[in-house]
């Protein structure tokens, strides 16, 4: 079984660097000298929830793997359901689910996700690869734009489709580096922008989860109409503190959690360039 888990995320991460190519310099930046392997805390999706593919369809995907269902998060403001995943064995990576609300959205919005969606093949989505299997549509820059109007996330999805939105380096597992705020002055350092979205440290030793990111890399989109290069993915950065039983929080904060999404929003990365 840790064979297939290993695979998935190999395919998984290769597919996040392609259009996130800050992750591997910064995969190297964190590495020690003697090579030890960066621990990945966890890894987040995005969906509609649409029947066809929902969080639970993507969800079947880890629970066949032996995941089970953690936490459940609820973002009001941006319209949004999560739901977390973890695994028996504490060393496999984390998984955070999100789908939009479409229902809650614009009749513009849901017609538009309606269309997008529509000729998708549920065999395709019962297929593990389509964890990591990109856009499954067609759409013009213009009807882009006007979803990035009304949600940042649904425009995100629209454009790139599935795939890893974020990896995270868990920090406890760090030999250089024993805090987030050593880790965000080095990533400074080097030049990466972080999202300061609530601080650049979303989170506190006493919610026993501590979260940062970058934002997230710039890449090409072809749309039907044009290329444009537009917010990609991110890379994410977790301490996590021993709970009542001495082990370490498995669960995420949903206050953090909500502005960790804000690092693939396209007006603060335009801002910060």
């Amino acid at each position: 079984m840790h064979t297939e888990i290993d695979t998935l995320f190999h395919n998984l991460w290769e597919n996040y660097c392609a259009v996130t190519p800050s992750a591997r310099q910064i995969h190297r930046l964190l590495d020690n000298s003697q090579g030890s392997t960066i621990v990945n805390d966890h890894i987040a999706l995005r969906t509609f929830n649409l029947e066809k593919l929902n969080l639970e369809k993507l969800a079947a995907h880890f629970r066949a793997l032996g995941y089970h269902q953690g936490g459940e998060y609820h973002f009001e403001a941006k319209k949004l359901y999560a739901r977390h995943f973890e695994h028996p064995d504490a060393t496999v990576p984390k998984v955070f689910i999100s789908e939009l609300l479409v229902e809650k959205c614009s009749d513009a919005l849901q017609e538009t996700v309606q269309k997008l969606v529509a000729d998708v093949p549920p065999s395709v989505v019962a297929d593990r690869s389509f964890l990591y299997s990109g856009r499954h549509w067609d759409i013009d820059y213009a009807t882009y734009q006007a979803l990035l109007e009304e949600s940042e996330y649904a425009a995100w999805l629209a454009a790139w489709g599935y795939r890893a939105n974020h990896f995270t380096v868990s920090v406890n597992h760090l030999s250089q580096f024993t805090t987030l705020a050593e880790v965000n002055r080095r990533l400074k350092q080097e030049g990466y922008r972080l999202n300061s979205s609530g601080g650049e440290i979303k989170g506190s030793s006493e919610e026993l989860l501590e979260q940062s990111s970058t934002m997230a890399d710039r890449a090409e989109v072809d749309f039907s109409d044009q290329t444009v290069s537009i917010p990609s993915c991110f890379y994410e950065f977790a301490l996590r503190y021993p709970d009542a039983d001495g082990q370490l929080y498995r669960g995420f904060v949903a206050a953090s959690a909500d502005r960790i999404f804000e690092s693939t929003n396209s007006k603060t990365t335009d801002s910060n360039d």
